[in-house]
């Protein structure tokens, strides 16, 4: 009885009460397509991690915090023991996709074609490892992406890709054609500086033996200290420059064969691996995976540590932060708007009411049931307001992504679909529509305590 006398008051003035379940309508849209899009960003940005540096990876000990100065000495020996270990583990092996190992390394390339030099940051993948890794995509943002060369092969390790800044710098725009590359400007004798050290040209001319097996693709002479200290060249045919997403690694990055890495980090020493990389079917399953990672290296007493993708890459933790710390200060403005709204509402139906509310109180209804009366209506305006929204913002969240939108995510460099998430977002929804209802029914406490503390004789003669 309560819900149907707080329905027919909405009715008695449908002008007003349409406003204000617009204006918690808008205010549930906004929450919902604004959530959707943050949802999407988030996904996209786990996606683009996860597809470079896995789920987890596995170190030596010690290597994530001072490896970077020395990975030739954070090497796993056993790497390939270590990996059909967790291949096989009974725990493990249903949540994994694939278990690859990577080196990491650091050195210098050299185009000695040009006299120019620069030092790079280089991983070595397992071609066909990594193909199936950037293919991974739990949640479907990477649908419409055109899978192409990698520029990687099984078949020969001494193929690779740069980053375009880099083949900027090392003068290969003209042979990888590179558009909206700068003309190189050319130096004078007084001015002209080879950066390389003295001995890598030479270096670079000892160990060459197959560019004829390469046609046209320039050849980048790369040189690493080896574990015991030695200068090591190996060269790099590139095959292909893709863009980073930030400045810093464009000029830096270079992608590897995994066996060309270990070749160029230890030169005639025992090949291992820096790290081995874990990618799983499901991020949900990160955590129980790292558990058992880290109960099997107790019980083998292997000196490893494991690392997730977050930790690889800060950027994703910092990129979420700000998106959640921008959805809550949006939940906020729409928060008081829709408070103000159903709080004017209210009062303006507490005022046209005094005389009824009056009579109600002389008739024998207590000040209690006043106020659930208003509160009821404040929650059922609420309520109709919010499903509207809610509804409208899933069609128009549908209607968005059809639109071909496109943008440049955070951590990109090539424009990708601008889409919101409309899948797995129940709890944004769910979310979305409680956050409504129980503002618009705390707004009404405010003007149903002020109608049940109304006087009986001064609501009776009130005009």
């Amino acid at each position: 009885m309560l819900f149907t006398i707080a329905f027919r008051n909405i009715l008695r003035n449908k002008r007003r009460s349409l406003m204000t379940l617009l204006a918690i309508a808008v205010g549930g849209i906004a929450l919902v397509l604004f959530g959707e899009f943050v949802a999407f960003v988030k996904v996209g940005l786990e996606t683009n991690a996860v597809q470079n540096v896995g789920h987890l990876t596995v170190y030596r000990t010690g290597y994530f915090d001072y490896g970077a100065g020395n990975p030739a000495a954070f090497g796993i020996g056993n790497y390939e023991q270590v990996a059909r270990a967790i291949a096989a583990d009974p725990e493990i092996e249903p949540t994994l996709n694939l278990v690859t190992p990577t080196v990491s390394l650091t050195g210098i390339a050299g185009n000695f074609d040009i006299d120019a030099s620069k030092t790079f940051l280089g991983t070595g993948y397992v071609p066909s490892d990594r193909d199936r890794m950037l293919r991974w995509d739990e949640h479907g943002v990477s649908r419409h992406r055109v899978f192409g060369d990698s520029g990687l092969s099984d078949g020969d390790e001494t193929r690779g890709v740069v980053g375009v800044g880099l083949a900027r710098v090392l003068g290969l725009c003209e042979k990888l054609k590179i558009a909206d590359c700068p003309p190189r400007p050319s130096l004078t004798s007084a001015t002209a500086t080879t950066s390389a050290p003295a001995d890598l040209p030479s270096l670079a001319a000892e160990g060459d033996a197959t560019s004829d097996l390469h046609g046209d693709a320039p050849r980048l002479d790369l040189l690493a200290a080896t574990a015991s200290g030695a200068p090591n060249v190996m060269s790099l045919y590139v095959s292909h420059a893709e863009p980073q997403g930030a400045r810093e690694l464009d000029e830096n990055v270079v992608v590897m064969n995994f066996s060309l890495a270990q070749k160029l980090l230890y030169g005639r020493g025992e090949r291992k691996a820096v790290g081995l990389v874990l990618q799983l079917h499901h991020t949900a399953d990160i955590e129980p995976v790292r558990a058992r990672l880290t109960q099997l290296f107790k019980d083998h007493n292997w000196d490893l540590e494991v690392r997730d993708f977050a930790e690889r890459e800060p950027f994703y933790r910092q990129a979420v932060g700000m998106f959640n710390a921008i959805f809550l200060f949006i939940s906020l403005i729409m928060g008081v708007i829709v408070l103000f709204t159903v709080v004017n509402t209210m009062g303006m139906s507490v005022v046209e009411r005094t005389n009824e509310i009056g009579t109600s109180r002389a008739m024998g209804v207590r000040r209690g049931g006043i106020r659930q009366l208003f509160v009821a209506e404040g929650a059922m305006l609420g309520a109709l307001g919010a499903t509207a929204g809610v509804l409208a913002g899933q069609a128009l969240a549908t209607l968005f992504n059809r639109m071909g939108a496109t943008w440049t995510p955070p951590g990109q460099a090539a424009p990708r679909p601008l889409e919101v998430l409309t899948s797995d977002v129940h709890g944004l929804l769910l979310g979305a529509w409680i956050g409504l209802v129980v503002m618009a029914t705390v707004a009404a406490v405010v003007p149903a305590n002020r109608a049940a503390q109304l006087k009986v004789v001064d609501a009776l003669r009130h005009i």
